[in-house]
């Protein structure tokens, strides 16, 4: 299940109150993945990196002195939605209040970050198992929806071509910011490593994609596991 009662506490706590178990994250790490805002002071207060951000509530505009330290390009995205929607890459501020404007469709508040360059990776987790990195590259702007679901032109590479021992750092990194969250069960953490390869988590996904061309069944077949023994082990961790 994904987005809004299916992705942020709500389904869960229900279950959690008729006794039925749940695969994942429960309700505080459901609920606190998918508010953004509340995600980033978590790994803020915990020393691990997220890039800066500035919080746009509603009826409010972007502060000019955050678009002053960071200049552009800045991404507006909905503080408590998934799969990129509602995102925006803003080249040119003229353009951020209708960016702001499609956030606000998703979402009362709007966070407004600057952008990282760098190589995105997500690190796929069950239990306290780290599977291998997957690095993505896209000829869109950014990993968007289509870039995610649509497009043909995106590739996935796993391994992911780092050596063994950062991809064995940025593994442990990933899972401390996936536990820092309450998360637990399985999941996926995407970050950005940067020109100088200091890594920027951006979020922490709960219910990741379940079919066979999706993220997590591709890093686990990468070490041997398949796609059903990939569910048993899913259905095991909530028992």
């Amino acid at each position: 299940m994904h987005g809004p009662g299916g992705e942020d506490g709500a389904i869960q706590g229900a279950l959690l109150l008729m006794g039925i178990p749940v695969t994942g994250a429960g309700l505080l790490g459901s609920a606190l993945s998918m508010d953004k805002v509340r995600s980033k002071w978590v790994w803020e207060r915990r020393g691990i990196n997220t890039p800066p951000f500035a919080l746009v509530g509603p009826g409010d505009q972007l502060n000019e002195e955050f678009v002053e330290k960071w200049g552009t390009p800045l991404f507006a995205k909905p503080a408590g939605l998934g799969s990129s929607i509602g995102i925006s890459k803003v080249e040119h501020i003229d353009d951020m209040p209708a960016a702001i404007a499609l956030a606000r469709q998703y979402s009362e508040t709007v966070i407004v970050e600057p952008e990282v360059k760098g190589n995105e990776y997500f690190a796929g987790i069950i239990g306290d198992l780290v599977l291998p990195l997957i690095h993505i590259e896209t000829p869109r702007a950014f990993y968007d929806y289509t870039a995610k679901y649509e497009s043909d032109d995106t590739q996935y590479f796993c391994p992911c071509g780092l050596p063994a021992d950062v991809e064995k750092e940025l593994q442990a990194r990933s899972l401390e910011a996936f536990k820092a969250l309450d998360c637990s069960g399985w999941g996926r953490v995407d970050f950005i490593m940067d020109e100088d390869g200091k890594a920027w988590f951006l979020e922490a996904n709960t219910v990741p994609g379940m079919t066979n061309h999706s993220l997590v069944p591709q890093a686990a077949a990468e070490i041997g596991i398949g796609f059903d023994e990939l569910v048993w082990r899913i259905l095991e961790s909530s028992l």
